[in-house]
């Protein structure tokens, strides 16, 4: 199965054409006011211009009121809605329901029965993400973007009817031994492309996707 990634909490022109150009399947803009990644709509709508129909457009919202998404989407038409809060699976559906998109949750991972519970989510969403759970004593932590990583192996044995990203710590020096041992096809970066919490770094970007382009050929 040919390996996708995802760049997430881009906010600069330069960063999305990088992006796009060194082959990123999905682009991610994050409008969480407490992110240091936090976008306002009519910003991403603008780097929205420059991305191809063949890049999924991704919104990262933490527990969204209606109002946010339907006044965030009268500005950007996203592709994909990710829901990196505490949604339940009926608020999943409420929202994937009322607003005609597809729905992408976030699973806070720590321990095996973590992964288990995303099972809930299976029937309706229409991608699962896992990502490292932020330690309990860990100054102003976010939903993600953390740098965090889990066990990887404990991705191992589940087969999932939907599709899932693997997301927390990744960087272009473990991105290999992630491929090795999660089998995840789709992976998910954001922190680990950053010069500093929000600045992303070009090259770090090139670096990511090219092992990506290179485990495709």
């Amino acid at each position: 199965m040919p390996l996708k990634a995802k760049i997430c909490g881009l906010t600069t022109p330069e960063t999305v054409r990088a992006a796009v150009s060194a082959g990123a399947s999905y682009i991610g803009f994050v409008f969480y006011e407490k992110s240091p990644r936090n976008i306002s709509p009519v910003r991403a709508a603008e780097l929205a211009a420059e991305i191809p129909a063949s890049v999924t457009q991704c919104g990262v919202f933490v527990n969204p009121s209606d109002e946010q998404l339907r006044s965030t989407l009268a500005h950007i038409p996203l592709d994909l809605i990710q829901l990196h809060g505490q949604e339940s699976p009926r608020r999943c559906q409420e929202i994937k329901n009322h607003f005609k998109r597809p729905v992408m949750k976030a699973i806070a991972v720590t321990a095996a029965q973590d992964i288990t519970a995303a099972k809930a989510y299976e029937n309706t969403v229409d991608i699962l993400l896992f990502d490292a759970r932020p330690e309990p004593d860990q100054e102003n932590a976010l939903p993600g973007g953390n740098g965090l990583r889990f066990d990887w192996q404990l991705m191992k044995g589940h087969q999932w009817h939907i599709p899932w990203m693997l997301s927390g710590g990744l960087d272009a020096g473990n991105l290999e031994t992630a491929i090795a041992i999660s089998g995840a096809a789709i992976f998910d970066v954001s922190s680990g492309v950053e010069n500093h919490p929000g600045e992303k770094s070009i090259p770090k970007i090139n670096a990511f996707l090219a092992i990506i382009n290179k485990d495709n050929r």
